[in-house]
């Protein structure tokens, strides 16, 4: 969330008609029916961010807020958590299961979810191992754990205190990191903003507009120990505070293959970290000797969503960070471990072609997901300006941007997709969270956008039908593990249990396997979060959710 340089008029011209140019999406030649349809009110979602601006510029008006997709209920549909930042978030019942039509319920009365702190994310995993997810919301100044006693009822559950009372969490990730078969949770922090402490600060013009989060002090992400029930904040004892950052995106995945969890944190103006598990409940931070710190240009850049995800298909997962306008979002190619364990990642974002993509436009939500089921990983992007778009002055809230939708063709080569998407991607918001999972329950993946200041959106996919494959893991952690797909002729398919990555949201804990024209499954193999490694026969049929269960938990 760097500033803008101090352009002279004239260049500041060019790049407001670049921009603006940039923010319409190109028709697709033969495009026909648009994959994705905007349908928030038709399935009942009828919520609108506040921000409670007051003209003060106060940064945390402009960061919020997330969404969190999950089977809250247990009956086999994806139920809704909306992020609110003045007044209380919602919880929307997905009624799919049994009625057979998709429609959300507001159930937040009587559910337990009472926060109503100044909300900024979600963050859902099985803190109790009793199979349902439960959930945590981070905000400005609170943030709240709560445990899901199922039929859509929760209890808080309480968190060790912040070192401040203003911390400021955004992103989490429940991740099991001394694999003791108890989820433990990471939450990020911003920067050290007191109640009282806005700062001002203006645009190149001089107008007022939100400060860069270099003016203001790093802080510290917070790691807490699953003690079975209770938290214990083990921050110091595991190194995490030995490195600060304005951190936005959180994912836990294993980077280095040794089997143990690690930590990606994006951080915002900053060196992005790279926390790598040293297996004895301590983290040695590696970024700048992974390469995943800076860009290829050696330049930290305002680092907001993540995405992991093995988007060449050759076994392990690389790093996709969005950033500010005018910097490109940041794609890490794996290399994968180097002799001494350590990670190794280079930047392809030129080469692969999502710089020209991404560069007019700041990022928050994104993932990977294969949106058309070809078997190739694609991704979507959330955008919105934390800062004052020079096409938009003038106007209330300049901060407005189109999203993303890029097709990934399997071999490391990216295009815009944006105009195939559908109208929705040509409307110009202020989008920050996004969520991903199947709502309608059709084999395909759908998309929960939010938007700071405005309504969320739904958007349900309507591509093609092909052939697919969803796995659900029952075990007491499956929160990374990994599901690879065995296919006659064909690169295996490896896709990481997650419910973290996007900004401040949590998607669906199922996988998806887009599997094309060519379904023909030999093995699926399982690595589950404790090391074990089990392989299971190809099931009888695609086109289903699947469900697998460990049977040998001590093999490898």
């Amino acid at each position: 969330m760097s500033r803008v340089p101090s352009w002279s008029l004239l260049a500041a011209l060019a790049v407001a008609a670049l921009t603006s140019c940039a923010n319409k999406p190109t028709p697709h030649a033969g495009s026909a029916k648009p994959i994705f349809r905007e349908a928030a009110a038709e399935v009942g979602l009828q919520f609108t961010h506040e921000t409670g601006a007051k003209g003060e510029f106060a940064m945390p008006e402009i960061m919020g807020a997330g969404v969190a997709v999950f089977d809250m209920d247990g009956d086999g549909d994806l139920d809704v958590y909306l992020v609110q930042s003045v007044g209380a978030g919602k919880l929307y019942r997905n009624e799919l299961v049994p009625s057979g039509k998709l429609q959300f319920t507001d159930v937040t009365a009587g559910s337990g979810l009472n926060y109503s702190g100044y909300g900024m994310g979600a963050a859902t995993g099985d803190i109790d191992q009793d199979g349902d997810l439960d959930l945590l919301i981070t905000g400005y100044g609170s943030r709240a754990l709560y445990r899901n006693d199922g039929a859509g009822k929760f209890t808080e559950v309480a968190l060790p205190a912040p070192p401040v009372a203003h911390q400021w969490s955004t992103s989490a990730s429940f991740f099991d990191y001394d694999r003791d078969g108890k989820l433990d949770l990471v939450i990020l922090s911003y920067v050290n903003f007191p109640r009282d402490g806005n700062k001002k600060c203006q645009a190149p013009t001089g107008e007022p507009d939100y400060c860069t989060p270099r003016v203001y002090t790093p802080m510290s992400a917070r790691l807490y120990h699953n003690d079975g029930g209770k938290f214990s904040d083990v921050t110091t004892k595991a190194g995490i505070d030995q490195a600060l950052g304005p951190g936005l995106g959180v994912s836990a995945a294993d980077l280095n293959a040794d089997g143990w969890l690690d930590l990606f944190v994006a951080n915002d103006t900053a060196a992005n970290h790279v926390w790598i598990n040293q297996q004895n409940g301590t983290f040695k931070q590696l970024g700048i000797e992974s390469g995943a710190a800076y860009s290829e240009d050696g330049l930290a850049k305002a680092g907001m969503g993540v995405a992991v995800g093995d988007y060449d298909q050759d076994g392990d997962d690389d790093l996709f960070v969005v950033n500010l306008m005018r910097e490109g979002a940041t794609l890490y190619r794996n290399e994968g471990p180097a002799p001494n364990g350590w990670p190794t990642f280079l930047d392809v974002t030129r080469a692969t072609g999502l710089y020209p993509i991404t560069f007019t436009l700041t990022g928050f939500g994104t993932d990977w997901l294969d949106f058309d089921n070809d078997g190739a990983l694609d991704l979507f992007v959330a955008n919105g300006a934390v800062t004052l778009r020079e096409e938009q002055r003038g106007q209330p809230r300049p901060f407005r941007e189109r999203n993303l939708l890029i097709r990934g063709d399997g071999r490391g080569k990216f295009t815009d997709a944006s105009a195939e998407g559908g109208p929705v991607f040509a409307v110009p918001e202020i989008s920050r969270g996004a969520a991903f999972g199947d709502l309608d329950n059709d084999g395909d993946t759908d998309i929960i956008v939010t938007s700071n200041g405005g309504p969320v959106r739904v958007l349900l996919n309507e591509a093609p039908p092909q052939s697919w494959l969803d796995v659900r893991l029952e075990a007491p952690v499956t929160a990374g593990a990994v599901v690879t797909v065995y296919r006659e002729d064909l690169r295996p398919l490896v896709r990481r249990v997650h419910t973290d990555s996007s900004y401040a949201s949590a998607s669906d804990i199922r996988v998806h396997f887009g599997l094309g024209d060519k379904p023909v499954i030999s093995r699926i193999v399982v690595l589950w979060p404790n090391g074990a490694r089990e392989t299971f026969p190809a099931p009888p049929a695609v086109n289903r959710v699947i469900s697998l269960r460990p049977t040998a938990p001590g093999k490898r």
